[in-house]
């Protein structure tokens, strides 16, 4: 679906920046070491992979990802178009048809209402939205959205900002940027997508090779694999990864997890992606757990798209993966019930009244009605995620839970202001109430969690600064939560990061290495000597961090021996900047770099 980003003022950062434009099969190149020869492997498309992949194949078929965008026609579109009326805000919308196309009725770019055809449908369930074309190669995500479980039109702006009025003057209305496919959707719901901004022109020639998320968008291209697969006596050739550019299998889950990440993090785009990418900081930096897209404890808020809390939870840091609960090819969980959980927990333990002190299904008693509208019956409290993947509603009716598998602390609550699943499901009951009874069931003893020092480090207090190093040297954190401790102790207390920072920028994580480097701020030769190295850095996003803080600078003040490396790290910065530049904060950037050139 198209994120509930779309509908955020994110004006004060670039977020992550998606493409598409009209179905053109484009064959790209990427290196491939198949065989040990120079060739490059194509993208040849998904009909290629069934006659080998037959299981694979069909559990993908039906899925969001095959389902993520199609051309509007009688089969695609789920939304009621026989003559149908929304009234919203004072305006009537409608959706009909005629001869054989689709179309809406509704309030334009210049505030007037008027007829627009729809090209494209946009996922399916729970919702499914709907594209338009406009001049200069641009699609628009309509905001008239249709509802697929309970078979009815709302409309997206008003479902979420319900005391906004989104006009043709807002930056959130449906045909402005932020609804803007080519930008903002398109690279997670299409394959092999080129966003093509022409920045002169102020245009888009976005392409793509398959019209949704299809086997190579995870695979990467298929031609060298297909070529691997015809030789007589198949080798089995797991040097060279049967041709293939991706390896899926044989990895650890953070090679695993890091496959998915261009998709499913919110996170800020530095180019078009390409599977030979070495790390996923050549081409998109992911946000931090922090406000105000997370609680100020990682918890959800705005969309994080999963990858930003399950990477600060102990099941990442314990080696699980998206596998050991989803079908990857279909999307669905292994299972529905507790089992899903009990592959790696005990039952005797954790699927008992003794842990859980929630009522069975059957039991007397009523259902409650959640934050989130959600109705819980009786037995649910026994669903291990409903007490620690406690989900909320995204765009209006897509129910989606929190995957940093939490305990719930009301305690919390009261003192962080953070939510807390007792008080989500049992919406009528206090913070106090919640408290009082896990500590009845579990004892007045609670776990430090980050969340406290980074509360006490917004709110400036210096007992955060020992809690924020010891969590950023400590590797039992996740690197991301110590990344973030990096972050706090360089914005709020800067003056006592300039003794650990060496040793975050020597270190062999980039995430941690990027969070150093951005505390830099450059008052003297020690600063300047800390950032000169950076230049050099494997890592693209700390190439690129290094000399955006540096171009400040008079360029005579950069050693001669650093020079070809910062006109070299400049082009890619430079780059960077026309990509973001279709976004009037890209804009902007780009105009602070012409000037400090």
């Amino acid at each position: 679906m198209i994120n509930k980003r779309l509908y955020s003022n994110i004006a004060l950062s670039i977020l992550s920046i998606l493409v598409l434009s009209f179905p053109i099969y484009l064959l790209i190149k990427t290196k491939s070491s198949f065989n040990n020869t120079s060739t490059e492997a194509e993208f040849v498309g998904r009909e290629t992979c069934k006659e080998c992949h037959t299981k694979e194949y069909a559990d993908y078929i039906g899925s969001h990802h095959d389902k993520a965008m199609e051309e509007a026609n009688d089969s695609t579109v789920l939304g009621n178009f026989n003559n149908q009326e929304l009234i919203s805000k004072g305006l009537t919308h409608r959706m009909y048809k005629r001869n054989g196309l689709f179309y809406v009725f509704t309030d334009g770019d210049d505030g007037q209402m008027k007829e627009f055809e729809i090209k494209y449908t946009f996922g399916f369930t729970p919702l499914q939205q709907y594209l338009v074309e406009f001049d200069k190669g641009r699609l628009q995500t309509l905001a008239l959205t249709w509802n697929t479980l309970e078979k009815k039109w709302y409309h997206m702006a008003d479902e979420i900002y319900k005391n906004q009025i989104v006009n043709h003057n807002n930056w959130l209305h449906w045909t402005n940027q932020a609804q803007n496919w080519n930008s903002m959707c398109a690279d997670c719901h299409s394959t092999n997508l080129v966003k093509g901004y022409d920045l002169e022109k102020d245009e888009y020639h976005t392409t793509y090779s398959e019209i949704d998320v299809s086997c190579e968008a995870c695979h990467g291209p298929g031609s060298e694999h297909m070529k691997w697969s015809k030789q007589q006596n198949n080798p089995t050739d797991k040097k060279n990864n049967y041709g293939l550019i991706v390896k899926t299998s044989g990895i650890n889950n953070k090679q695993y997890v890091d496959n998915c990440v261009r998709c499913h993090s919110r996170r800020t785009a530095l180019t078009d992606f390409t599977h030979a990418s070495t790390s996923i900081y050549d081409h998109v930096i992911p946000n931090l757990p922090d406000e105000p897209n997370w609680h100020i404890d990682g918890q959800i808020k705005e969309e994080d798209y999963v990858y930003g809390s399950f990477t600060q939870s102990k099941m990442y840091m314990k080696d699980v993966q998206c596998n050991d609960c989803h079908n990857v090819h279909s999307g669905k969980l292994l299972y529905t019930d507790n089992r899903l959980c009990l592959q790696c927990h005990q039952s005797e333990t954790y699927d008992t009244p003794k842990h859980h002190f929630h009522k069975e299904k059957g039991a007397q008693g009523e259902a409650v009605i959640s934050d989130s509208n959600i109705r819980f019956e009786v037995g649910s409290g026994t669903e291990c995620i409903n007490c620690h993947m406690h989900g909320q509603l995204y765009m209006g009716v897509d129910y989606r839970r929190d995957h940093s598998f939490r305990i719930p602390r009301p305690d919390l609550s009261i003192t962080n202001g953070t939510p807390n699943a007792c008080t989500q499901c049992h919406a009528q009951k206090s913070n106090q109430w919640a408290a009082e009874k896990v500590e009845s069931w579990f004892g007045k003893s609670k776990r430090f969690q980050y969340g406290e020092a980074f509360y006490a480090a917004k709110n400036k207090n210096n007992a955060a600064i020992n809690q924020l190093k010891n969590i950023s040297n400590n590797e039992l954190y996740p690197p991301t939560i110590r990344a973030l401790a990096i972050q706090n102790l360089g914005n709020f207390f800067p003056n006592s990061i300039t003794t650990d920072i060496d040793g975050y920028l020597g270190n062999a994580n980039p995430t941690l290495r990027l969070a150093a480097a951005m505390t830099i701020q450059i008052n003297s030769v020690e600063d300047l000597n800390k950032l000169l190295p950076l230049l050099k850095d494997e890592t693209k996003a700390i190439r690129i961090e290094s000399v955006r803080i540096l171009s400040t600078l008079n360029k005579d003040l950069i050693p001669s021996e650093y020079k070809a490396n910062y006109d070299k790290a400049y082009l890619e910065y430079f780059e960077v900047l026309r990509y973001n530049a279709d976004f009037p904060i890209g804009k902007f950037n780009l105009a602070n770099a012409y000037y400090n050139k």
